[in-house]
């Protein structure tokens, strides 16, 4: 296995584990969501942080699992031609897709919110507005920590697609599967 095929396979468990972390959040805010309804409706107890709690869950949990999406090969496409293609045809479509749209995109994305969003978040060690709310600056890391892992991804994707071209290496048939839109 050569570097490159290394670098592909730990980014790709790096974003298995985000994503089975995702998942959690994803529960955790469900079980955050009803306690909280549980308190403020058949208790009379009201907090603005277990609200804002289930908020950052599943916000850290969309940004975790943007990347393991990725992986998994389960983005949406809106691709009239990509269905009647030889997989070697969409190896290419892919490999065009990655390199043109989704790393520019997802690099200026992690610079943007992390210069824009995160950084003079905290810098003031910003916090919620709300009596009772949480900090917002820890939130506010996920966005390009997000967009960091989903470019990660992407790279790990270009380096399957360009060995599977060159014959190196065969993608998993999940790799290619493209399941035409029901409507």
């Amino acid at each position: 296995m050569g570097l490159w095929s290394k670098l592909s396979a730990g980014i790709d468990r790096v974003n298995q584990l985000l994503g089975k972390a995702a998942s959690i959040m994803i529960l955790l805010s469900c079980v955050v969501s009803a306690a909280n309804a549980l308190l403020r409706y058949g208790l009379d107890i009201s907090n603005n942080w277990p609200l804002e709690l289930q908020w950052y869950l599943f916000s850290a949990a969309v940004m975790l699992g943007a990347a393991y999406t990725l992986k998994r090969n389960e983005h949406v496409r809106v691709d009239l031609i990509y269905l009647r293609l030889s997989d070697r045809g969409r190896i290419w479509v892919d490999l065009f897709g990655l390199v043109l749209f989704l790393m520019p995109a997802c690099m200026l994305f992690t610079w943007l919110s992390w210069t824009t969003l995160f950084y003079p978040s905290w810098l003031v060690m910003e916090h919620s507005s709300n009596s009772g709310g949480l900090a917002r600056y820890p939130i506010k890391f996920f966005v390009p920590f997000g967009f960091c892992m989903l470019s990660l991804q992407g790279l790990s994707e270009i380096i399957k697609r360009i060995g599977a071209l060159k014959g190196e290496t065969t993608l998993p048939t999940e790799d290619l599967r493209y399941e035409k839109p029901m409507q």
